[in-house]
């Protein structure tokens, strides 16, 4: 476990290897024999699941929790909680009326589950620290939180009425800017703004609808000194070029991007980035070898500003075995494999 490494390697600098950073959110759930119904409420199991996770995967990073339904439930949503999976957001506030409209505040510490994170956090960070082992904390991006609160209607608005977009969306991002706050004040060494709906967004809309909207977050994070990132899901192609204009140390994608595109374009812009085993096929199914599956992400990242990660939050009864292939292709590689560039 190394976390310099891993905040060297998120703010695009070289590395002796590749950091690992495996997203064990709902899965260190799993690897406790608890429900995630009754995990994601419980600071006590949280933090235990965490650095349970930390230790089982031998992680440079983990995140606290990876749960994008957080600060959408702290301002109004509701939630439907599962045993093997996240909550998921089944009420939207801003579906006809504009935040405005509403008089939506802005969460508080005591809002939602904010006091079971604090708690979690609390309580992992020294034992994480003790690991070297960096805590990361996941704040939901604009976008997303957007089409949490207004649901669908904010896709078709962004071009359709764009007076009630902006509106959502703003409130969005003071939001998440409150919510990078609680983070930081956490304790958490990497900071990311996890936006997985906007790849599904085209370029100018991108800079219109979730750049701005970013910015207060990503100015919270720098101004304490912290690290920060941005992780996008999906085919992220026509706006990854916006991705590392947006202002944060690196960026992360999943597994349908190539990521020879991905490293070029990162190194051209001075960028960390990481990504993109494979879940379903290779972490979950096995129908790949995730073994092979990370030495082909490693060659292709190398040890300029990579980080070797899944290519998303790794799902509940995730084999531990296949995330442990995954990991031990490190020193496979190091001891095989040529440095790239070479």
């Amino acid at each position: 476990m190394a976390k310099q490494m891993l905040l060297d390697a998120t703010m695009g600098k070289s590395t002796k290897t590749a950091p690992w950073l495996p997203y064990a959110g709902v899965n260190c759930a799993f690897l406790i024999n608890e429900k995630a119904d009754t995990y994601f409420r419980s600071p006590k199991l949280m933090a235990k699941g965490v650095v349970e996770g930390a230790r089982r995967y031998h992680a440079d990073g983990i995140p606290l929790s990876f749960d994008l339904s957080l600060e959408a439930e702290s301002v109004g949503c509701e939630l439907t909680y599962w045993e093997d999976n996240v909550p998921s957001v089944t009420s939207h506030p801003c579906k006809d009326q504009t935040p405005e409209e509403l008089c939506l505040k802005m969460p508080s510490k005591t809002s939602g589950r904010w006091p079971v994170m604090f708690q979690a956090a609390k309580t992992a960070k020294p034992q994480l620290d003790e690991m070297d082992c960096a805590m990361v904390g996941l704040v939901t991006g604009p976008l997303t939180l957007a089409s949490h609160l207004a649901g669908t209607k904010i896709f078709t608005a962004l071009i359709k009425n764009k007076e009630y977009a902006h509106s959502v969306i703003k409130y969005a991002g003071q939001v998440i800017a409150v919510a990078t706050k609680f983070y930081i004040e956490m304790g958490c060494d990497i900071i990311a703004l996890v936006d997985p709906v906007a790849s599904q967004i085209r370029p100018g809309t991108f800079r219109e609808f979730v750049t701005p909207y970013c910015k207060e977050a990503i100015d919270i994070i720098h101004d304490a000194k912290r690290v920060s990132s941005f992780f996008i899901c999906g085919d992220c192609t026509k706006v990854a070029e916006e991705v590392c204009l947006i202002g944060t140390h690196g960026f992360a994608v999943d597994e349908q991007m190539n990521m020879n595109f991905i490293r070029d374009l990162a190194r051209r812009y001075k960028k960390g980035f990481g990504g993109n085993l494979k879940l379903s096929l290779a972490l979950c199914m096995g129908l790949i070898s995730p073994r092979e599956d990370a030495l082909i992400s490693l060659a292709a990242g190398g040890t300029e500003g990579f980080i070797l990660s899944p290519g998303c939050d790794i799902p509940y009864e995730t084999s531990e075995e296949n995330i442990l292939q995954a990991y031990e292709a490190k020193a496979f590689f190091d001891e095989h494999y040529p440095r790239h560039p070479a």
